[in-house]
């Protein structure tokens, strides 16, 4: 079992940046791999980015390519979605999610866990 709670959301203007944090508890964190998704109002929950059990390997939704930038660090459990040039269309509320082996997928049903979610606005 893992659990996972976000945080560094925010409102920021266009053009700013954010930095969201997940913290993971239970064991054999180093062992998942771990994805960040979002949900705008009235919308689908969708991809974002993801990254492998070593930080080796990395995925980005094209809309985010190049500004996001994800990250982990196994010793402290935690991984990372570095958001510059923010745009108003990456509003919504961003979700942890960690997925038992060692495969970057996109796939929404394919992760096992998830968190709560942290809310980003960005104003224009």
């Amino acid at each position: 079992q893992v659990q996972l709670v976000e945080s560094g959301g925010g409102l920021v203007q266009a053009g700013g940046s954010l930095r969201l944090s997940c913290a993971a508890s239970g064991r054999a964190f180093s062992t998942y791999a771990m994805g960040w998704f979002r949900q705008a109002p009235g919308k689908e929950r969708e991809f974002v980015a993801s990254i492998n059990w070593s930080g080796g390997n990395t995925y980005y939704a094209e809309s985010v390519k190049g500004r996001f930038t994800i990250s982990r660090d196994n010793a402290k459990n935690t991984v990372a979605l570095q958001m510059n040039s923010l745009k108003p269309e990456d509003t919504g509320v961003y979700y942890c999610a960690a997925r038992r082996g060692s495969v970057v997928v996109i796939t929404r049903g394919e992760y096992d866990y998830w968190g709560q979610g942290t809310q980003v606005t960005v104003s224009s």
